[in-house]
C-alpha cells in the first residue's frame, strides 16, 4: 500500500489564475516577498503557460517547489517554500 506525502499548511495563498504570463510569476513573487525564508505560499495558477513556467522560474529565483495539486478544473495549487534573501 502506498502512503500518501503530506504536504505542509501554508502561511499564505495567492491566486493568480486571472492574470497571464508574466504577470503570474509576479504577482506570486511579490506574495513571496512578505513572507518569511521558509514559509510556505500556496499559489493557485491556470493550465498551459503559467504552470509551466511559474514553477522553473521560482525555483531560478532559489526557492523550493513542495508539490502541486490538479484541480481538475483547469486550475492547479502549487506550494512553495520560500528561500533565503
Amino acid at each position: 500500500m502506498s502512503e500518501k506525502r503530506r504536504l505542509p499548511t501554508p502561511h499564505a495563498g495567492v491566486d493568480v489564475t486571472d492574470a497571464v504570463c508574466p504577470m503570474t510569476f509576479v504577482k506570486a513573487k511579490v506574495a513571496l516577498d512578505v513572507l518569511e525564508p521558509g514559509q510556505i505560499l500556496s499559489i493557485r495558477l491556470s493550465d498551459g503557460e503559467p504552470i509551466r513556467n511559474v514553477p522553473r522560474s521560482l525555483k531560478d529565483d532559489g526557492h523550493r517547489v513542495l508539490g502541486l495539486t490538479d484541480n481538475g478544473d483547469g486550475t492547479y495549487d502549487l506550494l512553495v517554500e520560500k528561500g533565503q534573501d
